[in-house]
């Protein structure tokens, strides 16, 4: 099997550093590893204690920045082969603070939006790109993994746009994952329980009783399976063949992941109409608008 690259945002602490560990402890397999973030001291010390490991200081919330990384990463290694949309932030303001009434409200912090969900979507955009121009190779092909949240399934009731970001995420992959699976590319969505990272201090984490806390070593396990693919297999034994294997929530809590059921139409008429938003069809329909403008 030859060399491969994996291009990680967060990628200097957290479930990022965790899977690029264990990328860059695999025997059988041979990674350049490519980590995103903006922690430069952090990063330094990464990759002088990892093996191929590249860091490229970098603001995700920065479009341009963004690209020049994947520019950077895809000059160095000739590929992608392997796309960790991960960067993320919880938000601490209250949303639901009280405000002098004898006046508007001030514009609330939408940082949270702009990381979780903006910058994944601009990061799952380029991966696409370089996706694209990489040099096939025999194997499973191209896979991007995004971070979603249990509180994108779940409401999280403090951290109302966090819980938005990430519900956006899970949809987001599963919309696109249809069209990215046209290129050879699968796409995944991870849900993760409460895992303890550098996301909250440890003052915040107190709040959250240690037995619900899911560990690192199972994200890792979940991410990673989806990365080697071919058939896939959760923690309930759910099986699905590498052909349908794609577009996935992998919801992970404590010991185990799980692979989520997509959502069921309410009714025929609504499965009938959303296969009209189908990419095959609305393409159809710009061609034909074009073909009409251009006759007339």
């Amino acid at each position: 099997m030859g060399k491969k690259a994996a291009f990680i945002t967060g990628g200097v602490s957290g479930m990022g550093l965790a899977v690029a560990e264990a990328l860059a402890s695999r025997s059988d397999e041979e990674w350049d590893l490519h980590l995103v973030d903006l922690n430069e001291t952090a990063g330094r010390k990464v990759v002088s204690s990892l093996k191929k490991a590249h860091f490229h200081k970098t603001n995700v919330n920065d479009y341009q920045g963004l690209i020049s990384a994947f520019e950077s990463a895809f000059s160095t290694s000739g590929r992608i082969d392997f796309v960790f949309a991960n960067a993320g932030i919880v938000e601490r303001d209250n949303f639901y603070e009280k405000h002098d009434l004898s006046k508007p409200p001030p514009e609330p912090n939408q940082l949270s939006i702009d990381i979780n969900l903006k910058a994944v979507v601009n990061t799952c955009y380029a991966a696409l790109h370089y996706f694209r121009k990489s040099p096939k190779q025999d194997g499973p092909g191209p896979v991007l993994v995004m971070t979603a949240s249990c509180g994108g399934l779940y409401p999280s009731e403090f951290c109302p746009m966090y819980s938005a970001g990430k519900a956006a995420v899970v949809q987001f992959n599963k919309a696109i994952s249809f069209s990215y699976h046209l290129d050879g590319i699968r796409t995944y969505a991870t849900a993760p329980g409460t895992i303890k990272t550098n996301l909250m201090t440890g003052e915040e984490w107190k709040s959250f009783p240690e037995q619900y806390f899911t560990p690192m070593s199972t994200l890792v396990k979940a991410v990673t399976h989806v990365v080697d693919g071919g058939d896939l297999e959760d923690s309930t034994g759910k099986k699905i063949k590498a052909g349908e294997a794609f577009g996935l929530t992998v919801e992970v809590h404590r010991d185990n992941f799980y692979f989520r059921e997509k959502n069921k139409f309410c009714d025929a008429n609504m499965e009938a109409m959303m296969k009209f938003t189908s990419m095959e069809n609305q393409l159809a329909r710009i061609e034909k608008s074009k073909a009409q403008t251009n006759g007339s």
